[in-house]
């Protein structure tokens, strides 16, 4: 029987400060039993030799120092994790909030994993079909990799986020394939959009869903991805499965994280947030991966919104240097009636080139992608040129480059949210797109490819 005790000293916001404790660890878990009976959850933040500091999961209303006592479990926080957990959804902790029976769990993870060691990597190499042209035909993502999505307030990244979980799926009828998708900081009608978009599709019996609503503790905010990684890091090197997690939003993990860190009275860091969010924002983002010697994979989407459309902003700023490219949507493009409003040129993929090709893709994809991304580049620059010095200024070309990006956002970048595009329904309008030009023009294109595929469309 784990002790009690009765020395609740203070209560600060999230934290409350336990004294005269023996034994208790790091991260422990506790529980706080008040007088009515009520127990609410907590774990340690801080041992001070004989202190310790808790946090609580659930807000500090109504814990009475006097009569409430705290007892620790002395185990970190788990999750039960079993096949059973696809096509169920969860809270920020790891209790099903779907009306369905607990899970009854063939083991129990403990959610604090370590990030993979660089030493067991298997390097990233099969493509991942998203059925989004955009990501798939020049952003390509591939098995094992790491790739943010860069949004900013009022965009529709949790469209794309459901869509992605939708259509998302490896080639190959004998590849084991989920989803696990974890919501932070949501409010409830993004959440009922998320689980009733998965269920109308019937995607929801492959994925698994944590979601933290925005009028959740912190502290949950704090354990979801967490919860979500242990869940895959179960499906992929326990059961070897193909797993992508999509996470959303990063930004409001990285506020909690600042809010704790406010609490405890930490230094802060850049604008506010505390100093170790890079090494946070690492240990979360390098649980994805393959590792050697085991079949499955995790894929990782961590999506965030750019608070004041800033890419310097220290939360895209560090997730773009722990993670294999970025896809950025662009605000002028929602403003035409793009949708998925994605920025190509800025975007990157940058292990896109190890999951193209014959064998994977199609053998013409490499120099359709960069014959489209020269062409759209030169298009939009014809443009600019067209509102400093009119139409009359552009050659006959150039007229035909800035015709080409107009007709490149409408049809290949603009799809909706329910187009699900096979990789060659992809490459094959890439190359309608450009028969706009004469074959001449296409420099980038083999002239062998240019025999097989010009003609054909």
């Amino acid at each position: 029987m784990p002790k009690e005790y009765r020395t609740l000293q203070e209560v600060a916001g999230p934290l409350l400060l336990v004294r005269d404790v023996e034994g208790v660890k790091y991260e422990e878990l506790g529980e706080i039993e008040l007088a009515n009976g009520e127990t609410r959850r907590c774990r340690t933040l801080e041992i001070d030799g004989t202190n310790a500091l808790v946090q609580l999961f659930d807000n500090a209303q109504g814990i009475n120092l006097a009569t409430s006592k705290v007892r620790f479990l002395g185990r970190q926080m788990e999750l039960a994790v079993s096949r059973d957990m696809l096509g169920r959804v969860f809270d920020g902790l790891g209790r099903p909030i779907d009306g369905g029976p607990e899970i009854i769990p063939d083991k129990r993870m403990d959610v604090n994993g370590s990030p993979m060691n660089p030493a067991a990597r298997a390097y990233p190499q099969e493509f991942i079909q998203t059925g989004v042209s955009a990501i798939d035909g020049l952003n390509t993502l591939v098995r094992g990799q790491k790739l943010p999505i860069f949004s900013a307030s009022g965009l529709p990244h949790a469209q794309l986020a459901a869509q992605i979980a939708r259509q998302a799926k490896v080639r190959g009828t004998q590849e084991d394939f989920a989803v696990v998708f974890a919501a932070m900081g949501i409010t409830f009608e993004e959440s009922n959009f998320f689980v009733e978009s998965f269920r109308e599709t019937g995607a929801i019996d492959r994925t698994v869903m944590f979601t933290n609503l925005a009028n959740d503790p912190a502290i949950e905010r704090i354990a979801t991805p967490k919860m979500a990684l242990t869940a895959a890091e179960y499906l992929a090197f326990d059961l070897g499965m193909h797993v992508l997690v999509i996470l959303t939003d990063i930004t409001n993990y990285a506020d909690a994280l600042r809010e704790i860190s406010a609490a405890r009275k930490e230094v802060p860091g850049r604008r506010g947030y505390p100093g170790y969010m890079y090494t946070d924002l690492a240990g979360m983002y390098e649980r994805a991966g393959r590792q050697k010697g085991k079949p499955g994979s995790i894929t990782m989407i961590p999506i965030l919104s750019m608070p004041e459309d800033d890419k310097t902003h220290p939360i895209p700023d560090l997730t773009g240097y722990i993670t294999e490219g970025q896809i950025i949507l662009s605000r002028e493009l929602y403003r035409k009636g793009c949708n998925p409003p994605i920025d190509v040129l800025p975007s990157l993929s940058r292990l896109k080139n190890k999951g193209i090709g014959e064998g994977r893709t199609r053998k013409d994809h490499a120099n359709t992608m960069n014959q489209l991304f020269a062409a759209y580049a030169r298009g939009k620059d014809a443009k600019e040129l067209m509102v400093i010095l009119g139409e009359e200024a552009l050659t006959d070309m150039d007229k035909l480059y800035a015709k080409f990006a107009d007709e490149f956002e409408k049809h290949y970048i603009s799809q909706g949210n329910f187009s699900d595009r096979s990789i060659e329904d992809t490459l094959d309008l890439g190359w309608k797109l450009l028969k706009i030009f004469p074959r001449s023009e296409l420099k980038r294109i083999h002239n062998d490819l240019l025999d097989e595929y010009y003609d054909k469309f």
